[in-house]
């Protein structure tokens, strides 16, 4: 285990390289920079020698490869640099936005949760039933809607028509976070109930499950100790890509709702080209979803004796 753990750890050296390498040459290939288009959106125009010295405080007059490897020895040092915006240090910003993003994605797996596992293991208990029927047909209406039409009809509805919640975000607590937690949990609960119900379904046409009725077994204890123990790795991998994008932020969903998490961050870095922020969101997402992984795989372990790790016998 601690081998392969190792293992694993070390691939996320090259891992980072590369997208860090390719990320840093894909922003220079935009045709745009941080000097032109703060220019543009306040609209003052600027010589081509102004541009040019502010060019030059930025570091952008430099080789790529100067930049990049400036700002990997920088990195290696601590040190993000400092957003071509805001003039403040990247990390600081950047960390300062993790807790709003946490809260969403902690409130949102937890409402996803709830509602898909119940809602997936009861349709496939009443397989092509009503019951069946009814929840397969929210799923299909729920998943046709794009995030940002259910935010807008959210909004309309809890927050204009029932004046419940705040249209917008006014800071980090339980009430600005419940229209946005609630759209991510309506798109992901429709999508994983189907899957839930699948793996359920598979786990319910195996022998064990008949041998288990024949001595007598009560089917709600099959249900809950061996159905769903072993259903677990499927619902397990579901949940935890859903964890590695909503660690990323939410970009659509953040910037209607003006959460002040790290999607909205990387969508105001990415419109001003401050390239010191998108290479911290890069590094970001990088490190989250190679940490996900084999948080997953290491899960599985435990969930499912059959699986090995290290190339052993599945």
């Amino acid at each position: 285990m601690r081998s392969y753990v190792c293992k694993r750890l070390f691939q996320l050296i090259p891992l980072l390289l590369v997208i860090t390498f390719l990320s840093f040459g894909m922003m220079r290939i935009a045709g745009s920079d941080a000097v032109l288009q703060k220019m543009e959106n306040t609209g003052v125009v600027l010589s081509q020698d102004v541009m040019d010295q502010a060019r030059a405080e930025l570091g952008l007059d430099r080789p790529f490869l100067v930049q990049y490897l400036t700002w990997l020895w920088n990195l290696l040092h601590g040190d993000m640099g400092i957003s071509y915006i805001s003039g403040r240090a990247v990390l600081p910003t950047f960390l300062s936005k993790l807790p709003a993003t946490l809260l969403l994605t902690v409130v949102s797996i937890g409402l996803t949760v709830v509602v898909s596992v119940p809602l997936g293991v009861l349709a496939a208990v009443k397989q092509n039933r009503f019951t069946d029927d009814v929840i397969r047909f929210c799923s299909f209406l729920g998943n046709s809607l794009p995030n940002f039409f259910v935010a807008l009809l959210l909004m309309y509805v809890l927050a204009i028509r029932w004046n419940l919640l705040p249209v917008i975000s006014d800071g980090v607590n339980g009430r600005s976070v419940a229209m946005p937690a609630l759209t991510l949990a309506i798109a992901m609960s429709t999508k994983y109930l189907r899957q839930v119900r699948a793996a359920v379904l598979d786990e319910l046409s195996k022998e064990y499950v008949l041998g288990a009725k024949a001595r007598g077994v009560h089917f709600s204890v099959t249900l809950i100790r061996s159905v769903l123990r072993s259903s677990m790795v499927t619902i397990l991998t579901l949940l935890t890509l859903s964890i590695g994008s909503l660690l990323g932020g939410t970009a659509i969903v953040e910037s209607i709702f003006l959460w002040d998490g790290v999607g909205k961050l990387a969508v105001d870095a990415i419109q001003m080209r401050d390239y010191p922020m998108i290479q911290a969101y890069v590094m970001w997402m990088a490190i989250i979803y190679v940490v996900i992984n084999l948080v997953t795989d290491l899960s599985y372990r435990l969930l499912d004796p059959r699986i090995r790790l290290g190339g052993m016998e599945l």
